[in-house]
């Protein structure tokens, strides 16, 4: 049964096509993937070190050397492979059902989402296809399309293999607003925004614990905006949406309390990453809280294997700012945007936020959806 009124049906095969990929990345992610970690920490690096070599530093030389090897290469192209595959299949099964999704989206009441014929997506997100996702974000062929939307809705569940709260894909918005309770439970939020929404994953879980707040996402392709729309509705949550580039928004300032991010930082721009602080900064009335959740890889702390992997997702998976997102001061930004008591750090994912949990921020990393990498500050 779908968690939602909007999600995407599948049949018989397609779950089967569905259930392929997934095995397939698992496969290649606890299978073959820690052989490779082994081989390259274990083996590689030692040889680099003993040759008066730093292997963190000069991962990109080593990342060269396991090209060379056929084994490491058919590793690479599996694993673009399945990505593909993911989106090719997800595509057929939107499409077949596309006009359904269109009508029941428009049947849907509740929210609102407001469009731009005339706008134009940043170059670091119309460049590439993030994800190898065909179209990318911005894809949107006008009228009442959701296509985009139920792709990247479907799609995430297969690419977080449930890791993330299943279909809803939420538990990065609840583990937002654990951080809120943890750091800055005092605020109690009337007007939120979330820069980078896609679908409203993040947005719908933050809205359910402020009922009576006015919230806000925003984000570029207008086809993922009337799906993100009609998404949170169904779930009974009135989210306002529209088109607009998180560097510089048409809301007046000072106009929210509370201002998020989910997984977006890293698909920005050197550029682009401190304007968008910038704008939160000026979004935010006095005593108002930006929060930025991101993937838990820092430079800083990787080893070897993590450097080449992260080299893998800037170039083959269509993330050109995964490296430069990890290597930055994302704290000393906020600062720098004018924001107090910054924060930077890891915080436990959970499936539900709690205001009587014990504290659970730290200095100390971990791995992917165990933990999430957070960055915040007040105004």
């Amino acid at each position: 049964m779908n968690v939602h009124a909007m999600m995407p049906e599948a049949t018989h095969d397609e779950a089967a096509r569905f259930a392929h990929v997934v095995s397939l990345k698992n496969y290649l992610m606890r299978n073959l993937e820690p052989k490779w970690r082994a081989y390259v920490d274990d083996t590689l690096a030692p040889q680099f070190s003993a040759a008066g070599r730093d292997s963190a530093e000069e991962y990109r030389d080593l990342e060269k050397r396991l090209a060379k090897l056929g084994a490491y290469r058919t590793w690479q192209a599996l694993t673009v492979a399945a990505q593909e595959e993911m989106w090719r299949s997800v595509g057929t099964c939107v499409d077949r059902q596309l006009p359904e999704l269109e009508s029941r989206a428009q049947a849907t009441s509740g929210g609102s989402v407001r469009t731009d014929e005339s706008f134009v997506p940043p170059r670091y997100l119309s460049k590439v296809d993030i994800h190898l996702m065909p179209g990318g974000y911005a894809a949107d062929r006008g009228g009442e399309d959701v296509r985009q939307g139920a792709v990247f809705d479907k799609a995430a569940a297969l690419y977080h293999m449930g890791r993330n709260g299943g279909e809803l894909n939420d538990v990065r918005g609840h583990t937002i607003v654990q951080h809120l309770f943890e750091r800055y439970g005092h605020l109690q939020p009337k007007r939120i925004l979330d820069i980078g929404c896609t679908v409203g994953h993040s947005t719908t879980a933050i809205a359910s614990y402020f009922p009576d707040a006015e919230v806000h996402g925003i984000d570029v392709g207008g086809a993922l905006l009337r799906y993100a729309r009609a998404r949170s509705a169904s779930l009974g949550t009135n989210i306002h949406y529209s088109q607009q580039n998180g560097e510089r928004t048409d809301f007046a300032e000072g106009s929210f309390d509370l201002v998020v991010s989910s997984a977006v930082l890293h698909e920005t721009s050197f550029s682009a990453l401190p304007r968008i602080f910038r704008e939160a900064h000026r979004l935010l009335r006095p005593g108002g809280v930006m929060i930025n959740l991101e993937v838990p890889l820092r430079f800083d702390t990787h080893s070897t294997w993590s450097r080449i992997r992260g080299l893998f997702e800037a170039l083959h998976n269509n993330e050109p700012f995964w490296i430069g997102a990890q290597t930055l001061d994302v704290g000393g930004i906020a600062r720098a945007s004018g924001f107090n008591d910054v924060l930077a750090g890891y915080q436990n994912a959970v499936p539900k936020a709690d205001r009587a949990a014990a504290p659970k921020f730290t200095t100390t990393p971990g791995p992917v959806h165990v933990v999430w990498y957070m960055v915040s500050g007040v105004k």
